[in-house]
């Protein structure tokens, strides 16, 4: 059997890899997912916990997390009209990522300020 080269199996890790960083890539999509996670379902919750994030670009990223089934859309219909945010369950496939991006980055913080 021919082995593999490795510009191939090079490709075949970073093609996927592509694929999810165009899903959650971007400055706010995951801090949304965690903020929704936690229990920030109204718009103003999730804004207000998130510093520097603007009404505009939670829309729009709201929007593309939506159409990527990883955040869900309530709309109440009472007076006025209650517009609210949960995770979809396929948004837990992110948990192990999410952790262990949060793991590297505390162990990197740790050992950048050691090596100074």
């Amino acid at each position: 059997m021919p082995k593999k080269k490795p510009y191939c199996e090079c490709l075949n890790t970073v093609k996927p890899v592509r694929d999810t960083l165009e899903v959650i890539n971007g400055k706010w999509k995951l801090s949304i997912i965690i903020s929704v996670g936690v229990g920030n379902s109204r718009f103003t919750e999730i804004q207000e916990s998130i510093p520097g994030l603007t009404p505009k670009v939670l829309s729009k990223e709201l929007k593309e997390l939506e159409q990527h089934q990883l955040i869900k859309r309530i709309i109440t219909n009472d007076y006025p009209v209650k517009i609210s945010y949960c995770l979809e369950p396929y948004a837990d496939t992110l948990t192990p990522i999410i952790y262990a991006m949060k793991d590297w980055g505390l162990n990197h913080k740790k050992k950048i300020f050691q090596e100074r």
